[in-house]
């Protein structure tokens, strides 16, 4: 298992800040392990259970239902996620597909809203990313194939590359598209908004958007900084989806929280596609090359 954690780490976490130490990176390491913390913190999270035979994640669906998702338990970046399951035939597939990633996987519910990642470190809140499968929006005009075209066009100018990569026209675009009833030829109406997969993924051209800090109300930050402390972190990216907005309060409206990243990927804010990079971001690189974390090098 050891070994397993290595090569994630090489081939999966480059590029990732390393900031924690190695007690805390082990302590948040798996999905599993931030549902219990999220529990103990009282923070709202999706209910859900770990299995390593495909046929125990039915035993979930007599107690929840569906939608759920079904990922492994350790990773990131929506690798080998499976979601929105809705029936037993996708469950079935999703249960098998997931063992090429990690032998432990997860079934838990699934909630459809806005995506969002905070970056919280132990000098304050560094980032409020919002997070988008890949889109393109209708001008009536235009087919959808044309609109990808255009979108990858802007990408190239703003020079958002590596970090954003472009939309690709692949089987896997073509193939949700079907989905929909539509296709690359596909002439879109105005203002329509056609999502091309609904996986954030950024091999499929997934984007972000950099929100100001103060949309975040002061008591979601203060249950952001709950969990950094729980865990005596120096930085933690915390995902959650909520059903309005992260700038009204997790008690007040649907929400889960996803997971934990101990070895936040900090690029993305550098050049968004999406809103500015945030104006005090270098003070806070300053702060953390400054911390003493003698054991980061090690898994």
């Amino acid at each position: 298992m050891r070994l397993l954690h290595r090569l994630l780490s090489r081939f999966f976490l480059s590029g990732c800040s390393d900031y924690n130490s190695l007690k805390v990176r082990r302590a948040c390491r798996s999905k599993a392990q931030a549902r219990a913390a999220f529990k103990e913190n009282s923070l709202p999270y999706a209910k859900g259970g770990t299995f390593v035979s495909p046929f125990s994640a039915f035993t979930f669906v007599k107690k929840y239902g569906f939608p759920l998702v079904v990922k492994p338990n350790v990773g990131g970046f929506s690798r080998g996620a499976y979601f929105p399951i809705e029936n037993k035939a996708q469950l079935l597939k999703a249960s098998i597909g997931v063992k090429k990633w990690w032998p432990v996987s997860i079934v838990e519910q699934y909630l459809l809203g806005k995506n969002y990642r905070v970056v919280m470190t132990k000098f304050g809140v560094m980032s409020v990313l919002r997070r988008y499968p890949p889109f393109v929006i209708g001008d009536g005009t235009q087919t959808i194939g044309m609109l990808i075209d255009a979108e990858n066009s802007s990408r190239r100018q703003m020079q958002l590359a590596p970090i954003t990569q472009e939309i690709p026209k692949n089987s896997t675009i073509k193939k949700h598209l079907k989905q929909q009833k539509m296709h690359l030829s596909t002439i879109p109406k105005i203002g329509e908004k056609v999502y091309l997969h609904h996986k954030i993924s950024l091999s499929l051209g997934s984007s972000v958007e950099v929100l100001d800090k103060k949309i975040l109300t002061e008591k979601n930050q203060q249950d952001m900084i709950k969990i950094l402390n729980f865990f005596d972190a120096n930085i933690l990216g915390i995902d959650v989806i909520c059903e309005q907005g992260i700038d009204f309060d997790f008690d007040a409206q649907k929400c889960i929280f996803l997971e934990l990243n101990s070895r936040p990927f900090l690029k993305m804010h550098d050049n968004p596609r999406y809103g500015t990079k945030p104006e005090d971001l270098q003070d806070f690189y300053n702060k953390l090359n400054q911390l003493e974390v003698i054991d980061n090098e090690k898994y």
